[in-house]
């Protein structure tokens, strides 16, 4: 008889637990706190700095990861790669071009949150405002995503196959 009280309580412990589990964290802090003091909601000031300064943050790592090496790391590698006068001289300019399209994008990519942000703070955000802008916001994140990863096709073109497999070795990736 005490097993069979004992499979009663524990059968209901197991059909409750969930559900008291589900609502045990209501009343606790979101792990947002701290961030509606932020200028833009959803980017920090480092994330501002990242985007407006044309940072990669991991953004062609589908190139860098599978073979195509990037200019700032060709750069820093020069002369173990052994680059030629005219391979470091393309790949600088091919870097100054890359980052002067990204930061531009970037910039544009701040303010289009920023007005985001506005939108919600003045509460004037309306579905088809909100869709809008968000498409913009997603057409810039696309830009610089793609401006990162053609630099990097770019990048390969001017490298050899031997420097570019040394590249990766370099880097650690084989």
């Amino acid at each position: 008889m005490k097993l069979a009280n004992l499979l009663t309580v524990t059968c209901a412990l197991l059909a409750v637990g969930p559900a008291v589990a589900q609502h045990a964290g209501h009343g606790r802090a979101s792990s947002y706190a701290g961030e509606q003091d932020r200028e833009i909601k959803a980017l920090s000031a480092q994330e501002q700095r990242e985007w407006t300064e044309g940072e990669g943050i991991g953004l062609a790592k589908a190139a860098e990861l599978n073979g195509y090496p990037g200019p700032l790391h060709v750069l820093e590698l020069a002369d173990r790669l052994q680059l030629t006068p005219e391979q470091s001289a393309a790949t600088r300019s091919l870097m100054h071009e890359h980052k002067a399209d990204v930061r531009r994008l970037g910039v544009q990519l701040v303010e289009a949150e920023r007005e985001l942000d506005r939108l919600f703070r003045d509460k004037r955000a309306t579905e088809a405002e909100v869709r809008r802008r968000t498409e913009a916001i997603a057409q810039l994140q696309a830009q610089i995503r793609s401006s990162h990863l053609q630099t990097h096709l770019r990048q390969t073109a001017i490298l050899d196959a031997a420097q570019v497999e040394r590249y990766n070795t370099l880097r650690g990736y084989r």
